[in-house]
This record gives structure tokens, sequence and C-alpha cells, in this order.
């Protein structure tokens, strides 16, 4: 039975799978729809899985999409990452603060991170393959990026030299001109 550890952040939720291990290797079930209601507070419909590699010191992100915004369900295969879920939406409590957690194939945590929120993550080991659902198509006249040093998020990445960003997300907004939620 999977598990659900809260974070600061109403909505944003840490995922622990049942893992059944042996000698021989281990079992997981990675997503199982009735439990992830039940955990999430929703049924949501996840219409597209994805795959990122990257290699040490990528940082991809802030990313998020303001019209079909998704949610993104989120896991790591091999290796580790530092994964970053910041609240846009300006009727919170928590707007513009963020929370963040290490997922890596050994913890095998998943975390939640509802529609509305920025994403990004940081590969921490030699490469991570990222897995993620989402609760909506990706569509790239709809999204937005939030500068991973904006000043205003204060985000404390485990690594802030040598990082290997796109150039659209080297391009980021701030928070306080980006486009965001009611």
């Amino acid at each position: 039975m999977m598990k659900a550890i809260e974070t600061s952040i109403s909505g944003v939720k840490i995922i622990t799978p049942a893992v059944f291990a042996d000698d021989r290797g281990y079992f997981l079930e990675s997503y199982h729809a009735d439990q992830m209601a039940a955990l999430i507070g929703e049924n949501y419909h996840f219409v597209q899985d994805n795959h990122s590699h990257s290699k040490k010191n990528v940082l991809r992100g802030l990313h998020y999409q303001i019209r079909q915004p998704q949610g993104k369900l989120v896991r790591v295969i091999t290796g580790e990452i530092y994964d970053v879920a910041v609240d846009l939406r300006k009727s919170s409590p928590t707007f513009g603060r963020w929370v963040g957690c290490r997922l890596s194939s050994e913890n095998k945590q998943m975390v939640w991170v509802p529609p509305h929120f920025a994403h990004g993550f940081l590969v921490l080991s030699e490469s991570a393959d990222v897995l993620y659902k989402t609760t909506d198509y990706y569509s790239p006249s709809n999204e937005r990026c939030l500068r991973w040093d904006d000043p205003d998020l204060a985000i404390e990445w485990p690594v802030k030299k040598s990082l290997l960003l796109s150039p659209k997300d080297q391009q980021g907004g701030f928070l306080k001109e980006a486009e965001v939620f009611p």
C-alpha cells in the first residue's frame, strides 16, 4: 500500500510505494489509480507519460503551463535529483513558496506536484532518468518558465555552480512579473 507524506505546501505530497524485495530484486506498483486518488485527494486522469534523461548538474525548469496546467507525478528510475515545486496560486497562503525533496532510484519515492505549480529538478548523480505522468498535454504556446535563481523564490538548490541549463531555462522570468493563477 502506498503512503503519502504531507509537505509544507498544501497539495504537494511525497508518495512512498510499498516495495517487495528479496534476493532476486524488488517489485513495486508505481501507479495505482484508486490508491493514488485516496492519497492525493482527487482522481486525476493522466494523459501523458514523459521520460527525461539528464547528466549531472542539469537543471530543468521551473516550468508550468498558464493554460492546460499540468499536475505531475514524478519519480526517478536511475540516479538522484533534487525536485522542486513552487506554488503559483495567487490566492494561496503559500503563494511564491517552494518545497524541495530528493528523489532517487534508491529511495523509490515519488512527488505529486498539483496543477498550478511550477516544477523543476536538478540532477545530483552522474545521470538520472526521470519519469513523470501529467494530467494534461504539453502545450508549448502555454508553457512558461521561472528563473531557477529568482531571489524572491530563494530556492536552496544543493548545487549552484557549474549548472547546465537550456537556453529557454536561462531566459526564465521572475515571479513578480510572471503570469500566475488566481
